[in-house]
Formats: C-alpha cells, structure tokens, sequence
C-alpha cells in the first residue's frame, strides 16, 4: 500500500470519527446538540492543523524526533499570563471573564515573546539552533517557576479558575473565537505557503540545505516564527496540549513511510483530527466527563515518548 492510499484511508477513518461524533445520540433537542458539537469539531480541525503542522515544521528544522514546539516555552508563557492575571485583577476582571479580550492578549504576548526571542538569537547570522532549544528550555523552567509562586499566593477559589486553563478542553469554546482563528489561521498559512517548499531540502540538515542553495537562517526564522502563531493560536484557543505534536508527527512518519511534507502534514493532521475527536468521544462517553481530553492526549503521548526513547536508545 503506497503513501496514497494509506493517506485515503486516514481520510476515511477521520471522517467517521467525527460522522460518529456529530450524530451520535443527539436526542429530541437535536438541532441545540448539532450546533454545539459542530463548533468543537471547527475548534478540533483548527487545533489539529496548528499543532500537527507546527510540530512537523519544528521537528524538520531541529531534525530531532523528540521535541516539539513547546520546548520554546510558549505553553509556560501561557499558563505565566492567565495567572498573572487572576494574581493581579482577580478572576473576576474582563481579561479573565471576557474569552475574546483573553484570547487576544494571549496570541499578542505569545508571538511578542516569539519574536523578540528570535530577534535576539538570531541577530547574528548562523546562530546555532539548539542554542534556540536551550535558551528556550530555560525560559520555559523559570516562567513555570513563577506560574507555580503565583498559584501559591492567590486565593484558592481562584485558583480553580487558572486550573481550568492549565488542562486543554474544547467543551467551551467562544464561537467568536473560531472566527477570529480562522482568519489568523489561513493569514498565516498563505505566507507560509512559499516557505513549505524548503521543508524537504531542511529536513536533510544544514550543511546540505545550504549546499542546494537554501539561505538556511533567513528561511528558518520565517518557519520558527510561522510554528509560534500557529502554537499560540492554538494554546489560546483550547490549552495546552503538550505531546499531541509529538505523537501524531511520528504516527505520521511511521504510518506513511515518505519523506514528502506534503504528505506528512496532511498525514500529521488527519492523525491529530483522530486523536482529538476519539479522545473527545472518550471523555464523553466513556469517562463521563470525569477527565478532560489533555489528560488523555498526554498520557497517551506520554508512554510514546517514552517508546521513542527506547527505540533511539536501543538503535543507537
């Protein structure tokens, strides 16, 4: 079975996961069930396309299975600023309470953060991208740090609300908030369309991609600050989901066996629509709502981590 038809039949089984989603038990009040379940199958597709194709992006330019995009310390920045907020206005301020005035302050500091970050490593030219994932290791422990000292001293009826942002969920999503994804969403994918085409010669390393005529740091910055929005975008619309990137990407790879990005990224999101919507269907229908869908995204991902570890350790 080639990359082709393996691709299709990715299709097909993302396609009845959520048919089996949208009409499953709808009830007499069917029109109310429809319209909510169809606004967390918009919120799953923009936060498979953002995390799978950030993290297969990420993992090209570091040429490392093993990381992802939050190693740069985007999900600790996130979790740093909705507490800082309740420590500093309460939960009870707009910033908190008002879903669009949260989600726009937390894409803006997010890629404020990607950007001067980025400016300043890379203001010298060849600057050494692992120098990027120690750096951004760093600041992810110490804005961690603070998030921790913070939720320490705030008054605990408002610490469940930063709790509730520490765990992703797609049950209550602001359907105005979609809207506004979206178009940030195909902004973004229009300008990193010109950029996709460098991704196969990247993915065999530095020193070959500049031999083949690629200006390795210029197109990198461009991808690194492509992998924040599209982070940022889908941190603030839904949480942190950490080892979702990580697992669907390296299914992707083993699954379709192919080198061609194109058909990795759509492989990688077709994998993550599967995961999102059968971890929401576990959470649902199984769990009873007793869990939320980060737990089981992370654990699952967790133990392949884990697997991928192994795998590295025993081949090398």
């Amino acid at each position: 079975m080639d990359y082709r038809a393996r691709t299709a039949s990715l299709l097909v089984v993302a396609g009845a996961f959520i048919t089996i989603f949208l009409f499953i038990d709808l009830g007499g009040n069917w029109e109310y069930a429809l319209s909510r379940r169809t606004v967390k199958i918009v919120a799953v597709l923009i936060t498979s396309v953002a995390i799978g194709f950030s993290t297969l992006v990420f993992q090209t330019i570091t040429n490392n299975r093993i990381l992802t995009p939050s190693i740069l310390g985007l999900d600790s920045l996130y979790m740093l600023l909705q507490t800082f907020l309740v420590f500093l206005f309460g939960s009870t301020h707009m910033t908190i309470m008002n879903k669009n005035i949260n989600f726009a302050l937390s894409i803006g500091f997010m890629i404020l953060f990607a950007l001067i970050f980025y400016r300043f490593l890379f203001k010298r030219e060849g600057q050494d991208i692992y120098f990027l994932l120690l750096i951004g290791l760093i600041f992810g422990t110490l804005f961690g740090s603070l998030t921790t000292f913070m939720q320490v001293l705030i008054d605990p009826n408002e610490f469940l609300i930063v709790q509730d942002k520490m765990f992703a969920s797609i049950n209550n999503v602001n359907t105005d908030l979609l809207y506004v994804s979206i178009g940030a969403m195909i902004v973004v994918g229009i300008y990193s369309f010109k950029y996709f085409k460098y991704l196969d010669v990247l993915s065999l390393g530095r020193e070959h991609a500049i031999n083949l005529g690629v200006d390795y740091d210029f197109v990198v910055k461009r991808l690194l600050i492509i992998v924040a929005v599209f982070v940022s975008i889908s941190t603030a619309l839904t949480g942190p989901m950490t080892f979702l990137g990580l697992l669907v990407v390296n299914i992707a790879r083993e699954f379709l066996k192919t080198y061609k990005h194109s058909v990795l990224a759509t492989g990688t999101i077709l994998f993550s629509i599967i995961a999102l919507v059968g971890g929401q269907l576990l959470v649902e229908r199984v769990f009873t709502f007793t869990t939320t869908l980060s737990v089981v995204i992370n654990f699952v991902g967790g133990v392949y981590f884990i697997y991928l570890l192994l795998k590295e350790n025993r081949s090398w």
